[in-house]
């Protein structure tokens, strides 16, 4: 089966333009995971950020020095005879 020129031109436009329009979606198919991939990162961030405050709200933070006695002298005991 021959087909005319007007055909060909025709098949070639369309061709063309699926190609185009495939292109194009595929880009908004791309942009769009990225920003969902992002929000969904944001959300996981912000939850392990409020858990890792939240534990560190459990515990009594303080600053401490330890402090050390001087030994009292040893008695003498008086020398044996």
């Amino acid at each position: 089966m021959k087909r005319t020129l007007l055909e060909r031109i025709a098949y070639g436009t369309l061709l063309l333009a699926v190609l185009v329009l495939g292109f194009f979606f595929l880009a908004a198919a791309l942009v769009a995971g990225a920003i969902l991939a992002a929000a969904i990162g944001a959300r996981i961030w912000w939850l392990q950020r409020k858990l890792r405050k939240a534990s560190e709200e459990e515990f009594i933070k303080a600053e401490y020095s330890v402090v050390e006695r001087e030994q009292p002298p040893a008695p003498r005991l008086p020398p044996e005879p």
